[in-house]
């Protein structure tokens, strides 16, 4: 399933990684990265000794991915984002310190949505966050059951203008 047949502008990515502390992110994870709009920009941020771990369910995407980017730090992951901790777990990382997301909550089969939200926020460091780009605002939703420190935010210079939003795992979460 595709979020848009758009790649975010550069203002979207620019925006939604603003937040993120570089200098302590060793496992960056991305859900739905489809032709990798924010892998490069995560891997020119990214530490020399960090991990860049993309997670998409179309194989297609997973290829390319893979033939595209030919950093050591990059590891691009066939699966569910629902399996974050166990994928995570197989790169021998205990956690992330952040998760970006794209993937059309409004639009996840029933239960997906839930699932995934509750599974970034286990894997999720405290300190850490889930970074999610939306048209809509259905994903805040999802991660309110879990987050509860949520910065918004709006891209306008995007096609379509999206909502942005960063839950924040504290350390008593």
């Amino acid at each position: 399933m595709v979020g848009s047949i758009i790649p975010s502008s550069r203002f979207t990515i620019r925006k939604m990684l603003a937040p993120v502390d570089w200098d302590r992110c060793e496992v960056f994870v991305e859900y739905g990265p489809g032709v990798g709009t924010f892998c490069q920009p995560v891997l020119d941020r990214l530490r020399r000794d960090g991990t860049l771990i993309v997670i998409d369910t179309n194989p297609l995407y997973i290829d390319y991915l893979r033939k595209h980017f030919r950093d050591s730090r990059f590891h691009a992951v066939h699966g569910s984002a629902a399996d974050v901790v166990e994928i995570v777990k197989a790169h021998g990382h205990d956690h992330a310190d952040y998760v970006l997301s794209g993937l059309p909550f409004s639009t996840l089969p029933d239960g997906v949505g839930p699932a995934i939200a509750q599974a970034t926020h286990e894997v999720i460091r405290p300190g850490g966050a889930f970074l999610v780009y939306q048209f809509s605002a259905r994903a805040r939703d999802f991660m309110a059951k879990h987050f509860r420190r949520i910065d918004s935010g709006f891209e306008l210079w995007n096609v379509l203008p999206c909502q942005l939003f960063w839950g924040w795992k504290d350390a008593d979460d």
